[in-house]
């Protein structure tokens, strides 16, 4: 299994011009005063910013007393304000609670245990908002959305690499093929590798090719993905998942434009632009020793961060309108529409699985209303994940925990036990079938393959004949 694809793209003339307006806001410092992340300090020059605990934070803390999305700082025209996102402790700027306030050009901020000063700097910088709800594949009204859109716009039609950060879902494939579609070398290859779905010993043949006879099985001369790619784009889906000893390589190739096949005394010159993308924060990854700094930073020329789903919820109503258009576009039928006690219910779901969820989640419904669905009549749904068990309100459903190990052990074994059974059950129900299986769990076909030969699962085959009998 390589992981890697070759999409040839459309050549016919596409229209780029994404009107835009610009907003001009002055770049900020968040340094930690006092609490676990004490001395840490970066810079921010974007319009929104979420603080707290979990991934999706830009500025991530490590305080148990800090809840996973804590609070919001956000730009409008009268200065930068914060806002409570329901956090369990609360914000406090100056010793007085706030839900929502302007800040100061410099202030302290209270979160938990977290003591934080803001101070607000003197350079400027220009952001983009497009006034247009898509973007390629892409579709959003938020602004987090149309912020995103006008940042493709500056960037499709230049080179550097582009690093695209954002959870499972959120679409990073998508704008990878909209950079390229709207840039300079449409028409011309555009090959998707990821990095998750190669094996480890393939990864050095697959990404710079092979001569014959460089190992047990290589028949003949081989190109890599990156020779495959020569004059369009090669987009790198979970960089992050590269293994330490492959980054190295891989930077040399990029500031060389060259690489030497495996097994191979020729080296060939690379004409490619390199789009990479990771559901990791890869700055904490390099902070933990796990991605090279160097690597990073030549990756992320340019910086794209996807909000996920449950940040813009505005934008669940037209997604799910483009969805469902999508979806019963081929067979002719009419498109659903959804009632608006349903649209607040899909409105207030988080979606885990963020965009690739909820279209799964639409086309299961759609399946589900079978043929007699109408347009005359809405869409009945049942709400996202009403089947989901609590952990152990069945024996067979109890996950156990030994608190005599070690954390990470413990935590690691966990996973591997909940992975186990959640797939189990899963291929059971398709009796099988992985694609269907990685549809419905809403990741990609070729994860869930790598992700079954990590785990233990029954046998495919039993599955299938099972389903057969």
């Amino acid at each position: 299994m390589s992981g890697r694809k070759d999409t040839r793209t459309d050549t016919r003339t596409v229209h780029v011009d994404v009107p835009v307006e610009e907003l001009t806001l002055r770049r900020y410092t968040l340094k930690v005063l006092h609490g676990p992340d004490k001395g840490m300090e970066k810079s921010f020059e974007t319009r929104q910013l979420f603080i707290g605990t979990g991934p999706e934070c830009r500025f991530r803390l490590n305080d148990p007393t800090v809840s996973r999305s804590h609070a919001r700082i956000e730009f409008d025209p009268n200065g930068y304000r914060i806002s409570d996102e329901g956090s369990k402790n609360g914000v406090r700027v100056s010793d007085r609670r706030v839900m929502d306030a302007y800040l100061p050009a410099q202030a302290e901020i209270n979160l938990g245990e977290t003591r934080i000063l803001f101070s607000l700097g003197t350079e400027t910088v220009d952001i983009a908002i497009a006034r247009e709800t898509r973007f390629g594949g892409l579709v959003g009204r938020s602004v987090e959305m149309r912020e995103v859109f006008g940042i493709l716009k500056k960037v499709a039609p230049t080179d550097p690499t582009v690093l695209i950060e954002g959870e499972s879902g959120t679409g990073k494939e998508l704008v990878a093929e909209a950079l390229h579609k709207f840039g300079p070398r449409k028409g011309r290859p555009f090959v998707v590798f990821d990095c998750s779905a190669c094996p480890r010993d393939l990864l050095e043949s697959e990404l710079f090719g092979h001569v014959r006879g460089a190992f047990t099985g290589a028949v003949r001369d081989r190109k890599g993905a990156l020779e495959e790619a020569t004059g369009g784009t090669l987009f790198l889906d979970e960089v992050g998942e590269l293994p330490l000893d492959m980054q190295p390589k891989l930077l040399r190739a990029l500031e060389k434009l060259e690489v030497k096949p495996v097994g191979g005394n020729r080296r060939v010159h690379l004409d490619v632009r390199i789009i990479c993308a990771t559901n990791r924060n890869l700055s904490e990854e390099v902070a933990a020793g796990n991605f090279r700094e160097d690597l990073y930073y030549r990756l992320g020329i340019i910086h794209i961060l996807l909000p996920p789903l449950r940040k813009r919820p505005d934008d669940i109503p037209l997604l799910s309108d483009h969805f469902l258009g999508e979806l019963t576009a081929a067979s002719g039928a009419p498109k659903p529409r959804l009632a608006y006690e349903t649209m607040e219910k899909l409105k207030e779901y988080p979606w885990p699985g963020n965009v690739r969820e909820l279209r799964n989640f639409l086309e299961r419904s759609i399946i589900l209303a079978g043929a007699s669905q109408g347009a005359e009549k809405p869409l009945e749904l049942t709400g996202p994940r009403q089947t989901t068990r609590l952990i152990g309100a069945d024996p067979d459903e109890v996950l156990r925990v030994s608190f005599d190990e070690p954390f990470k052990d413990v935590k690691d074994q966990l996973v591997r036990d909940f992975e186990t059974r959640y797939f189990t059950r899963l291929l059971r129900r398709t009796e099988g079938n992985v694609s269907k299986a990685a549809r419905l769990a809403g990741i990609h076909r070729k994860s869930l393959e790598y992700l079954l030969k990590q785990i233990e699962v029954p046998d495919l085959k039993d599955m299938r004949d099972a389903g057969k009998g």
